[in-house]
Order: C-alpha cells, then sequence, then structure tokens
C-alpha cells in the first residue's frame, strides 16, 4: 500500500464517519470526493461497503445497552416488542424499492451534480421543515405508534436520491411526523442498523468478486477511520441537538450544493472527468 493509497482510505474514511449519521448526505460527500482525489472503479465500490459497516458498528456499539434491552426484553416486555415491530416496518419499504430500484439508480443518479441539486432542496426543506410549528407527540422512541414508523420508512426511501439523506430525511420526516427531536435522531440511528447492515449484505453478497486479499490493508485502513469518526460524530450530534436545531446542516448543504454547481456551470471542475 502506497502511500497515496493510505491517504485516499483515511481520507475517505474521515468523510464517511463523518457523514453517515449527521443529515447532509454521507453518499453525496463520498461521490464527490472521490471524484476529486480518483478514487473509482470497483475497487472503490467494495471499499464503500467496508467502510460503511464500520460507521454502522460504531453505532452499534454507541446504542449498545439500548439494544441488549431491547433483545433480552423480546419476550417478555411488550414494549421491547412493540419498539422491534416498528424499526422493522419502517424498514420495509427500503428492502421493497431498493432491490427493485437500485441498480437504476446508482446507474443515473450517482454523479456529483444530481448529488449537489439534492443537497440544495434538501437543505431548503430542512429550513422549512424547522420553521414550522412543530408539534410534538412522541418524546420517546418507545411511545412511537405503527403509523409513525411506516412514514418514516416510506421517507427514508428518499435518500435512494444520492445527496438527499438517509438521516436527513428520517429526522426530518419524524419531525412532521410529530416527534420529538431526541426521539426523531434516535430512530434515525435505530433504522439505520437494519438498513445499512441489509445493504451492505446485498452489495458484499453482489459484488463479491471484488473483494481481493490484497486490498486488506487498505480496507483495514479505512475501516478504522470510518469507526472512529462516525462514534466521534453520533457522540457530537446526540449533544448538538439537544440545544440547537438543524438549521445549520441545512444551511451547509445549500452553500455546498451551490458551490458544487458553481464549479461545474463555471467550468471550474469537469465533474465528469474529475476522476479521470
Amino acid at each position: 500500500m502506497d502511500f497515496w493509497t493510505a491517504f485516499q482510505a483515511i481520507i475517505l474514511g474521515v468523510v464517511e464517519g463523518l457523514t453517515e449519521f449527521l443529515p447532509i448526505s454521507s453518499t453525496g460527500h463520498q461521490i464527490i470526493v472521490a471524484d476529486l482525489i480518483g478514487f473509482g472503479g470497483e475497487r472503490a465500490m467494495a471499499f464503500n461497503i467496508i467502510i460503511q459497516l464500520a460507521a454502522i458498528l460504531a453505532v452499534v456499539w454507541e446504542f449498545r445497552s439500548k439494544i441488549l434491552d431491547v433483545v433480552f426484553g423480546l419476550a417478555s416486555q411488550p414494549t421491547a416488542r412493540r419498539f422491534t415491530g416498528n424499526l422493522l416496518l419502517a424498514f420495509l419499504p427500503a428492502v421493497v424499492l431498493g432491490v427493485l430500484f437500485a441498480d437504476l439508480i446508482h446507474a443515473y443518479l450517482f454523479n456529483p451534480i444530481t448529488v449537489a441539486a439534492a443537497l440544495v432542496v434538501g437543505g431548503v426543506i430542512m429550513l422549512w421543515a424547522e420553521r414550522r410549528e412543530h408539534r410534538v407527540e412522541v418524546d420517546h422512541v418507545d411511545d412511537m405508534r405503527w403509523s409513525h414508523a411506516l412514514k418514516i420508512g416510506f421517507i427514508q426511501c428518499l435518500a435512494m436520491i444520492p445527496g438527499t439523506s438517509r438521516s436527513g430525511s428520517t429526522i426530518i420526516g419524524g419531525l412532521l411526523f410529530g416527534l420529538s427531536r431526541k426521539a426523531a435522531t434516535e430512530f434515525s440511528f435505530f433504522l439505520a442498523m437494519p438498513t445499512m447492515v441489509g445493504a451492505a449484505v446485498y452489495s458484499g453478497y453482489k459484488y463479491r468478486d471484488l473483494f481481493q486479499p490484497g486490498d486488506l490493508p487498505v480496507f483495514a485502513l479505512g475501516f478504522v477511520t470510518s469507526f472512529i469518526f462516525a462514534m466521534i460524530a453520533v457522540r457530537a450530534l446526540l449533544k448538538f441537538i439537544a440545544n440547537h436545531s438543524y438549521a445549520a446542516f441545512a444551511w451547509y448543504r445549500i452553500a455546498f450544493g451551490l458551490l458544487i454547481l458553481a464549479t461545474w456551470q463555471f467550468g471550474w471542475v469537469d465533474w465528469a472527468t474529475a476522476h479521470g
């Protein structure tokens, strides 16, 4: 593994870890950064599966107490069963639509310009959602009804469009459907677990031939980096949302998306060939 390859692995691991659970689109940032530093092709597809798995493991570790409580309470606690049922119900739409449309979306929408447009549109929607009157019906994830879970599950499917943000769509969707800021954020984290693990397993099996023993050092470096920075990001976000709105993330999305569109419009960066 040469220095440049190690540098690419660290940069993309940092980007994945920091952005996966913030409402700013990790996939969008990965596409743009990978385009800029020339990390593409089949090897990159396999690498992305590894670093996304690292990010979700960071969340599993952070919420290990809640997960263990739910697992051991399934047999005797109605609250644990309701929470598990809500999680599975919210996960279902992504499974169905992901299997049907993932390849088409990857072929036609995975490019920096689509990402930039989605970042801007998503940022505007976030600002609108934050400024409207927020009526809280559900203060804790354990109090959610099945209807809340199903609606958030369908909203999550919007994140199949790169640049939309899985966490952004589920958190803002949760706020619109009556969840408190804390409940919406925590449910977004929990919903990420089956969604991302399922996507990683599906992609890992589909592209299993891309995993080569010689790439193990690069993948390991990216995995560790992504895990560490995802842990930092999750803890920071949970502290941030206690006293702040998501407006700062919305403005960041808009500014970043407009910057990418400006570089494309004025010819400063040819995004079609940036990786080549």
